[in-house]
């Protein structure tokens, strides 16, 4: 088995000194034609309350004024973003206060969907096996190949912008906005590294929380192995991720 390793890099850190990453470590999930159907339907439901629930974290009907979304908005400001790009966490937040519920992906994705919402912190998945090399999170100089999930042109990185990486390019680009469409989690993914970001102190219970009820829920559900569940700081930077 290819060995991999998920590092944060000094520059990030330079940056975000107090940040934090949950890191979960999964192998061997099922794949989505092997997940019972009563296991669909509880995810599902999952999604649907995590949906309803996330109205908690909504106290203004200007979704930049929201808590957990002006702590990311204040985090973008310190690293170079493509124009517009906002916290995954905005933009499932803002589906539910235009009454438009976060939908139905893969499970595994769902299921990261459903915590996000819950605790109001960004989630990520990656497909550990299409990995070049090791996954980094650093300040790039730009230039990284990346092709967003649904695009068919490639939208490379800026300098000065926060991103996953490995050798082939980017992973997720302007720390956790989009998704590329090589490393995607999909119906048939069975290694899968998960990501949960705060940026700085205030979230880092919940983060916490949130990344081993991720894995618990992954376990359950998919099937999945948990090897480790990690939480990456400035003083522990690195997590072996196969």
């Amino acid at each position: 088995m290819v060995q991999h390793r998920f590092i944060a890099d000094d520059s990030f850190w330079r940056l975000f000194p107090d940040a934090a990453i949950g890191v979960a470590v999964v192998h061997g999930m099922k794949q989505t034609n092997e997940i019972p159907q009563a296991d669909k339907e509880a995810i599902s439901r999952l999604l649907a309350s995590a949906n309803h629930d996330a109205r908690r974290w909504l106290t203004s009907d200007t979704i930049s004024q929201n808590e957990p979304v002006a702590l990311w908005r204040d985090a973008y400001k310190k690293f170079k973003t493509k124009k517009g790009a906002r916290c995954s966490i905005e933009a499932l937040l803002k589906r539910v206060l235009k009454d438009n519920p976060v939908g139905s992906i893969t499970p595994s994705v769902d299921i990261y969907n459903a915590v996000s919402l819950k605790y109001a912190v960004p989630v990520g998945g990656e497909d550990v096996d299409t990995f070049q090399g090791d996954m980094h999170l650093s300040v790039t100089d730009g230039g990284d190949a990346f092709l967003p999930i649904g695009s068919d042109e490639d939208d490379p990185t800026l300098p000065g912008e926060v991103c996953y990486k490995d050798e082939a390019g980017a992973i997720c680009r302007c720390w956790n906005w989009r998704d590329g469409q090589r490393t995607e989690l999909t119906d048939t993914t069975k290694n899968a590294v998960l990501l949960i970001e705060c940026a700085d102190a205030s979230k880092l219970d919940d983060t916490d929380a949130a990344i081993h009820e991720l894995a618990d829920l992954l376990r359950r559900y998919c099937g999945a192995a948990i090897d480790s569940v990690t939480m990456v700081t400035r003083d522990n930077p690195s997590v072996d991720l196969a």
